[in-house]
């Protein structure tokens, strides 16, 4: 389906920090949201393709882009099955180059540079508290 975006069309997609869901009970209903980021707090990109097509309707040329994923490395296997894919600054160039599969970027970023930390929602009231780090008890760890 992306063969194509992942052959010509990759992109950076810059960010300070993401947002991932970790299910606590079988059906997946109540899930507990966490932020996560760099140990040092800088911005870093991930890894991204991008389409654009027209509008059938309007004829607008509409663009739209992915992240792309792949295991999670441990911190990450702690509430996610797989992660988005943390490209290296070194890294940068050859994710946009030309090469036509850099298939080597696409592996789990360092456990030990990352942080992550609970917080209490993500949703359309997103105010700077939104990243306010939250106690968990052990019902909530355990999904009781």
């Amino acid at each position: 389906m992306f063969r194509r975006a992942y052959a010509s069309r990759r992109c950076l997609v810059p960010v300070d920090g993401y947002f991932e869901w970790q299910k606590l009970d079988a059906s997946g209903k109540k899930k507990q949201p966490y932020a996560i980021a760099m140990n040092s707090d800088q911005p870093f990109a991930m890894a991204g393709i991008w389409e654009e097509y027209a509008d059938k309707t309007t004829g607008e040329l509409i663009r739209t882009f992915a992240i792309v994923t792949c295991e999670p490395n441990s911190l990450m296997a702690t509430i996610h099955d797989r992660m988005p894919v943390i490209l290296a600054p070194e890294d940068y160039m050859c994710w946009l180059g030309p090469e036509l599969a850099p298939g080597d970027l696409m592996k789990p970023y360092p456990s030990d540079l990352m942080k992550i930390w609970p917080i209490a929602y993500v949703g359309t009231r997103n105010t700077p508290d939104i990243i306010d780090e939250i106690g968990l008890g052990p019902s909530d760890l355990f999904g009781l």
